[in-house]
């Protein structure tokens, strides 16, 4: 845990807070009899403390971009991979509270508990200290994020995608949902990018749509 605070640029005063951001439900409900909960409602509080650190960031450093701009580009920020991206930086998976069947099953490398940990993590921050630290260190983990050229808006992955497929004739693009897990309300789509029948990227999302754009965004970058 030294470890994931030094990455994370912050020194928790109450460490069952990072305890419990850590925590999957899977853990907790094996483990009833220590009282351990989850992360579920820090998830629900970090959700906010992202979305709202993001904005402030957009409004402050892009006063010319409109804001039907900023309101997409936020959502790119805030999605699922980015959070799995930053949850690489933080080498968040190993540090994981899991059940024997969520640790057996590969939760450490899901995208969806992944995600939800690093919101966890953001909301604890909160907790011990002030929005202001939790601002800072979700700030300093999408650095190289926020550094990009956004002045054209959001980019459209698929798009992209296809236009650089559409450079050598005979070549072929086609998605493929491997899963859709989760309650109806909040369900985890995961899809496949094919170029002429083999995977070249794949990514997750809350809706079809979002994982297509991941995938693509990974196929982008492993194809050029």
């Amino acid at each position: 845990m030294i470890e994931l605070e030094q990455k994370l640029g912050y020194t928790f005063r109450d460490r069952t807070l990072l305890e419990t951001a850590l925590t999957h439900s899977s853990f907790a409900n094996e483990a009833r009899q220590e009282g351990r909960i989850c992360n579920e409602r820090l998830e629900f509080l970090g959700d906010s403390v992202l979305g709202f650190s993001v904005a402030k960031y957009l409004y402050k450093h892009h006063p010319d971009m409109p804001e039907g701009k900023m309101t997409k580009l936020r959502a790119e920020l805030v999605c699922e991979q980015s959070l799995v991206r930053m949850a690489a930086k933080l080498s968040l998976g190993e540090q994981l509270n899991l059940g024997r069947g969520g640790d057996q099953g590969g939760g450490r490398e899901r995208a969806s508990i992944l995600a939800d940990a690093v919101e966890a993590l953001f909301a604890a921050i909160l907790l011990d200290s002030d929005i202001n630290q939790a601002e800072q260190v979700v700030l300093s983990l999408l650095d190289e994020d926020l550094k990009l050229d956004h002045s054209s808006g959001v980019q459209d992955h698929k798009t992209a995608l296809q236009e650089l497929v559409q450079q050598k004739s005979g070549q072929s693009l086609s998605y493929h949902l491997l899963s859709a897990t989760g309650p109806d309300h909040e369900k985890t789509f995961e899809v496949e990018v094919l170029l002429n029948g083999e995977p070249v990227g794949a990514g997750s999302g809350r809706s079809k749509k979002e994982a297509e754009q991941a995938a693509a965004c990974e196929a982008l970058g492993r194809l050029k």
